[in-house]
């Protein structure tokens, strides 16, 4: 279970099912939903246990990983390998044969996008890591519609780019606050590598285009007055969160006095008010 990372495949599972919902434009069946999550569990889950299995030298060094199963020795790193690759291959025939191919293909496509885009390749090499890397993270937006449609559509594209943008002004706070962890095992997180001013800049911009694309969907046709209504205040809330930090990061404030951590737990708040507003939408239209 600690493989899997259960904590962060909670957050992509509130942007799959409410998505199913705005594809159906009611409820959707209850058993595709049951399947569908239980299969983007079981792809996920397989992509954490990867991802533990190749990190597992610097987990070893940071404080915040170091109670993980392979460094603790409760699992062996070849178990870990033998556990991550079965669920890649039990996942992706659980999506082809019950929901559809092409949501096995998008999962397996975020599973090895993760697995050797993100932490193979990017996470080591370059600060914009989790900007390009959190693409594996917006993929359950494209699985949870077309579970529903056997097909994509602008509104999932939509929601895709608000995830996009949305983790990087979500995970650079968290960065912020654990910088000498990521700088002791030499991994280039933008807040390593960059002041603070400079990434609470990057962190206002991104977050001003996220909420920005959230707003699209309304005149687009695909939802109502309730979305919008929940996308302008907890928009709004979140642009209020952002300039604070960049204000604090002006004035020279470091350690607790910068509070980042606020606008990390109000970035989790966000999207789960966000995306159960996608789901409640089309009840009230």
């Amino acid at each position: 279970m600690a493989l899997t990372k259960p904590r962060i495949i909670e957050l992509l599972l509130i942007t799959t099912v409410p998505v199913m919902f705005l594809a159906a434009q009611s409820v959707p069946d209850m058993w595709l939903v049951l399947v569908t999550c239980v299969g983007g569990y079981l792809s996920a889950g397989g992509a954490n246990a990867l991802n533990m299995y190749i990190d597992r030298d610097i987990d070893a060094m940071m404080d915040r990983t170091s109670q993980r199963p392979l460094v603790t020795g409760m699992v062996s790193p070849r178990e870990s390998l033998v556990f991550g690759l079965s669920l890649a291959v039990i996942s992706t025939l659980w999506f082809g044969l019950l929901v559809n191919w092409l949501s096995a293909a998008l999962a397996l496509g975020a599973l090895l996008f993760y697995v050797v885009v993100y932490t193979m390749i990017l996470k080591r090499r370059t600060s914009q890591n989790i900007v390009w890397g959190g693409i594996a993270g917006c993929m359950p937006v494209f699985i949870g519609w077309s579970s529903v449609t056997n097909s994509l559509s602008w509104a999932a594209v939509i929601l895709f780019l608000v995830m996009f943008f949305w983790t990087p002004p979500h995970y650079w706070p968290l960065s912020m606050k654990v910088r000498e962890d990521y700088a002791r095992v030499g991994v280039p997180m933008l807040p390593v590598v960059a002041s603070n001013r400079t990434v609470a800049r990057q962190i206002v911009l991104y977050s001003w285009v996220m909420v920005g694309v959230s707003l699209l969907l309304t005149p687009l046709g695909y939802t109502g007055w309730f979305y919008t209504s929940v996308a302008v205040v907890a928009g709004g809330w979140w642009l209020w969160e952002a300039h604070g930090l960049q204000s604090r990061a002006k004035s020279g404030a470091t350690g607790g006095k910068l509070k980042e951590m606020r606008l990390f737990h109000w970035s989790i708040t966000y999207v789960s008010l966000l995306f159960v507003a996608v789901a409640v939408d089309p009840f009230l239209r």
